[in-house]
C-alpha cells in the first residue's frame, strides 16, 4: 500500500518556486520591493561589473580570434583569463564563492572543450545546450501549468501556488513563461546554424547581439506584469 506524502514535507512546486524566486531575488528582481523597472533591470544584469563580466570575455574571444585564429589557445585563454580577474575581483569582494566562481568554472569548461576538440565554434557549445535546456523547461513549465514564473513570484510575494486558482495569474505567466522560452529558442534558431556552418565569428558575435540586450527587455516586462498582478505589494 502506498504511502501518503506527510503534510510536513514542502511539496516539489514550493521547493523549484523557493529555488527560482531566490535566484530571482539576489539579481535583484523582487516585485515586492518599491523600485523603479530601470533599477529592477539594472540589477538583474549585475550592475555595470554584471555587465562587462557577461560582455568582456566572450568579445574578447571574438575579437582575438577574428585577427588571430592560431594558436587557438591564445584567443581562449584571454577570454578565460578575462573571466579569472572577475572572479578574482569578486572574492577580493567577498562575494559568495559560488557566484564568483560560476562564470569562471563556465568559461574554463568551454575553452577546455575547444582545446579538446581543436574546434574553435566548440567554445560556445555549453552556450547551446544551455539555451535549449532553459527554452525546454520554460515551455514545459508553461504546458503543464505550473509555469516557472509563476512558481517564483508565488514565493516572492509569499502566496505559494494559490496563484494557479486566478485565472488572470495563471494566464499572466502562462505567457511568460512562454516568452522567456521564446527567448531561449530564438537564441538557438540562429546560433545553432552558425555553429554548424563553423560560423566562429558570426556565431560569437550573434551570442553577444542576444544576450543582454534581448535580456534586459524581457526582464523588464516580467517585473511590470508581476507588479501589475500584486497592486497591493509592499516591501
Amino acid at each position: 500500500m502506498g504511502q501518503s506524502r506527510d503534510e510536513s514535507e514542502p511539496a516539489a512546486s514550493d521547493l523549484v518556486g523557493a529555488a527560482i524566486g531566490g535566484v530571482a531575488r539576489r539579481a535583484g528582481i523582487d516585485p515586492a520591493e518599491e523600485v523603479t523597472t530601470g533599477d529592477v533591470v539594472w540589477k538583474a544584469m549585475g550592475g555595470l561589473r554584471g555587465v562587462l563580466e557577461s560582455i568582456l570575455p566572450s568579445l574578447v574571444f571574438v575579437v582575438v580570434y577574428t585577427f588571430w585564429p592560431e594558436p587557438l589557445i591564445l584567443s581562449l585563454g584571454l577570454s578565460v583569463g578575462m573571466a579569472a580577474v572577475f572572479t578574482l575581483v569578486r572574492l577580493a569582494q567577498k562575494s559568495p564563492p559560488a557566484a564568483a566562481l560560476g562564470g569562471l568554472i563556465a568559461a574554463c569548461a568551454a575553452a577546455a572543450l575547444a582545446l579538446f576538440t581543436g574546434d574553435a565554434r566548440d567554445n560556445f557549445v555549453i552556450g547551446l545546450v544551455t539555451n535549449a535546456v532553459y527554452g525546454t523547461a520554460f515551455l514545459v513549465s508553461a504546458l503543464v501549468g505550473w509555469s516557472l514564473i509563476g512558481l517564483a513570484a508565488g514565493f516572492l510575494m509569499g502566496e505559494g501556488t494559490a496563484w494557479r486558482g486566478d485565472r488572470r495569474k495563471r494566464r499572466a505567466f502562462l505567457w511568460l513563461a512562454l516568452a522567456w522560452s521564446a527567448l531561449f529558442y530564438a537564441r538557438l534558431a540562429v546560433q545553432l546554424p552558425l555553429y554548424l556552418a563553423d560560423e566562429t565569428t558570426l556565431l560569437g558575435t550573434f551570442k553577444l547581439l542576444m544576450g543582454l540586450p534581448l535580456f534586459a527587455p524581457l526582464v523588464a516586462v516580467t517585473w511590470l506584469v508581476v507588479r501589475a498582478l500584486y497592486p497591493s505589494a509592499r516591501p
